[in-house]
């Protein structure tokens, strides 16, 4: 039955998430680590530039070096789920993560930051993709459900850990910087200590004689081209991140102070309505279905924010901010088919290799993404938004019709064969 209300849904759901117990602990765990996340995103420049004393092209390099390394971290992570638990790999992957950090509080050069920001990118990476495994190992069928209470416990967490380092950043005394690395990484530990008591779960075996398909995602054109679509279709974070707050000090006559808004709206829509998105559009049908959706939801967008140049203070703001709510929209539409139809098109038996080659769609989207719209698209004005909008809405339709081809093409080959009549006629009396 369909709950009435986003928030008695997501309540209950926490408390009886597909995957029982297990659910729990790694929600819990996901909410600390992201929660640690969200202070070092928050304060992580800044600390580089005052702390550490790099200057802005060097923090603008650092982190985007890093974050190309951080690509390498999915397809990783997915390849060693064939052989290893994720339990034990999460682990692991925590303790990296924590190792990094603490290296953060004795270095202060960029040549001696960059590994240790670069492990922390790739970490992170290989973690989400292992808890993208752990929901199709536990959840099964309603790793929908999971995925859901996944990104609404991740958007409030991020929430909580802007909040802890908007108090450090406004103390601004170095030891408010290192305590805020310092709960960076407690979270870490507390989130290994939570992931190390889930149940073990035995690595899914691969079979090369057993599969249809060539035997791994590298090898398989027609899973590749559907990550290569997805990285344009997860523009709207770099949308959200960048090019509303770039577009309002530049373009527009809204107030600064707008900008933390549209993060604190961001949060509270994916928090009250992830679930009842992914209720409504449930199954690999329903990712389908989602798709168009969200190509339409960004181009309404990008067709909004050009008009929020021509008007006030209070017009510019409203439209920002309608903007903000479609393009929120829009990534509930997208987490709902990227997620769906990333499981539903690997086939099963090599499931944790084909998600670590998925969940590059976002890390490269991260590093190109902001590049694209600083240079490319804003730079074209009012144009360049309708023409990104208009480019997301055709391909969303290109990825629907590939998706539905290969969802038919794998029911055929998986359905059991009919039987077959005998020619001989059957002898009477």
């Amino acid at each position: 039955m369909r709950q009435r209300r986003g928030g008695d849904g997501l309540l209950a759901g926490l408390r009886r998430p597909p995957g029982g117990r297990d659910a729990r602990l790694m929600l819990c765990g996901q909410f600390l680590d992201r929660a640690g996340t969200g202070v070092w995103a928050a304060a992580s420049v800044l600390y580089f530039t005052f702390v550490t004393g790099l200057d802005g092209g060097q923090v603008g390099l650092l982190l985007g070096v890093a974050g190309v390394a951080g690509i390498a971290g999915s397809p990783l992570g997915g390849r060693l789920a064939q052989r290893f638990t994720v339990r034990a790999l999460l682990i692991w992957c925590h303790l990296l993560r924590l190792g990094a950090a603490l290296a953060l509080l004795a270095l202060d050069g960029f040549w001696t930051l960059l590994p240790a920001v670069a492990v922390i990118c790739a970490g992170d990476r290989m973690a989400k993709t292992l808890e993208m495994v752990f929901a199709t190992e536990a959840a099964g069928e309603r790793r929908a459900v999971y995925q859901a209470l996944s990104r609404s416990v991740a958007n409030a967490a991020y929430g909580v850990g802007a909040g802890l380092a908007a108090i450090g950043l406004a103390v601004g005394t170095l030891g408010a910087y290192r305590a805020l690395i310092l709960a960076d990484a407690a979270s870490f530990v507390a989130a290994a200590v939570l992931v190390a008591r889930t149940s073990a779960r035995r690595p899914v075996a691969v079979h090369p004689h057993r599969q249809a398909r060539p035997a791994g995602p590298w090898r398989d054109r027609g899973y590749l081209l559907f990550v290569l679509l997805d990285i344009p279709l997860t523009l709207d974070g770099a949308v959200l991140d960048v090019g509303l707050p770039l577009w309002l000090v530049h373009r527009t006559d809204a107030p600064h102070a707008l900008v933390p808004a549209f993060l604190v709206l961001n949060t509270a829509l994916v928090v009250l309505l992830q679930l009842r998105v992914t209720a409504r559009f449930p199954g690999p049908e329903g990712a389908l279905r989602a798709l168009p959706r969200y190509g339409l939801l960004v181009a309404l967008a990008c067709v909004l924010l050009p008009l929020s140049a021509a008007g006030g203070a209070w017009p510019a703001s409203a439209l920002l901010l309608a903007c903000t709510a479609l393009i929120t929209l829009a990534e509930l539409m997208r987490s709902v088919s990227s997620w769906e139809l990333a499981v539903c098109l690997a086939p099963e038996r090599e499931r944790p290799a084909y998600l670590g080659v998925a969940g590059m769609s976002q890390s490269i989207e991260k590093s190109v993404g902001p590049p694209v719209l600083t240079s490319g698209v804003m730079a074209a004005g009012p144009a360049g938004w309708i023409g990104l909008g208009a480019a997301i809405a055709g391909l969303c339709l290109l990825q629907r019709r590939l998706c539905a081809r290969r969802l038919a093409a794998m029911a055929t080959a998986t359905a059991p064969a009919a039987p077959v009549r005998s020619a001989v006629p059957r002898a009477v009396g």
